[in-house]
C-alpha cells in the first residue's frame, strides 16, 4: 500500500511538472507579454583573467539581444514593446554536466534530466523566483574557432548553455550565439549543416531570394552564419547583421 502511495505521489508530481512546462512553453511564445531571460556567467577555464572579465560584465554587454528580438518581433507585426527582458545573474561557480560525446538518444535524455536538476541547484541561492529562461554563459580566455554546436538550448526545461570568449571584441559574436540558443528554448530548430556549420538553403539564409544568392549580407539567426558562398560562411560580428527568417518565426509562433 505504501509503495503504491509513493508511486501515486510521484506520478502526480511528474504530471504537475509536465503541465507547468507546457504552460510555460505556451506562454513563452504567445508574444503578448515580456519573457524574463536571466543570464548567468560561469568561469569555464578557471583563469584569473576570465574571473576579472566576468566581474566587469553588466547588462549593457547583452542589451543588443533585447534590441534584436524587439526589432524582429515588430517586423513580424507583433505589438510588444519589450518582448524579452534580460537580467544578469551572479556568477555560477558550479560547472554544468558535460554533454556526452557522440551521444545516443538515451544519453541526451539522461543529460537533460541532470541539467534540469543542476539548473535549479546552481541558482537556488540567488533566485527566489525562477526566470522563464535561464542561459548559462561559460566564458573561456583562450581564443579559437567558435562553433555553435558547442552550445545548446533546450526547450523542455527552458535553459541554454553557451560557450563564449572573454574580451570586448567577442561581445557581439557571443550575443549572436546567446540569441541562437535562446530561440532554441522557444522551439526554433537549427538551420545549418551540423558537420560544416554552413547555413542550409533556403531557410538557413537571411535572403534566400537574393540574386546572385551569394554573398549574403546577413545571417538567419538559426542558420548561425552569414553565407559568403555555398561552402563558406562567417559568424556575424553582432546582431545588427542577423534576422529571424520566416521558417524560424513560424516555429516560435511569431508568424503563421
Amino acid at each position: 500500500m505504501f509503495k503504491a502511495f509513493r508511486i501515486a505521489v510521484l506520478l502526480v508530481v511528474l504530471l504537475v511538472v509536465a503541465v507547468n512546462t507546457l504552460l510555460l512553453q505556451s506562454r513563452s511564445t504567445d508574444w503578448n507579454n515580456s519573457l524574463w531571460v536571466k543570464i548567468y556567467p560561469i568561469n569555464a577555464d578557471g583563469q584569473d583573467e576570465t574571473a576579472r572579465y566576468i566581474e566587469s560584465l553588466s547588462l549593457r554587454n547583452f542589451e543588443e539581444i533585447e534590441t534584436f528580438i524587439a526589432r524582429e518581433v515588430e517586423r513580424y507585426g507583433r505589438d510588444v514593446s519589450r518582448p524579452v527582458r534580460l537580467e544578469l545573474g551572479l556568477p555560477v561557480t558550479e560547472q554544468p554536466p558535460e554533454i556526452p560525446s557522440d551521444p545516443s538518444r538515451l544519453d541526451i535524455m539522461l543529460w537533460s534530466l541532470k541539467m534540469r536538476w543542476w539548473v535549479g541547484s546552481a541558482t537556488d541561492d540567488q533566485d527566489d523566483i525562477e526566470p522563464d529562461v535561464s542561459i548559462f554563459v561559460r566564458y573561456h580566455r583562450s581564443e579559437g574557432v567558435m562553433r555553435l554546436e558547442n552550445s545548446v538550448g533546450i526547450q523542455k526545461g527552458m535553459f541554454g548553455i553557451v560557450n563564449a570568449y572573454t574580451g570586448r571584441r567577442y561581445t557581439g559574436r557571443n550575443n549572436v550565439i546567446i540569441a541562437h540558443e535562446l530561440l532554441h528554448t522557444l522551439g526554433a530548430s537549427d538551420k545549418y549543416d551540423l558537420a560544416t556549420g554552413q547555413p542550409l538553403e533556403p531557410h538557413g539564409l537571411a535572403e534566400p531570394e537574393r540574386r546572385p544568392l551569394y554573398p549574403q549580407r546577413y545571417a538567419e539567426i538559426m542558420g548561425g552564419r552569414i553565407a559568403l558562398a555555398d561552402d563558406d560562411a562567417v559568424i556575424p560580428q553582432g546582431l545588427n547583421f542577423a534576422v529571424i527568417g520566416p521558417e524560424t518565426a513560424a516555429e516560435i509562433n511569431l508568424a503563421d
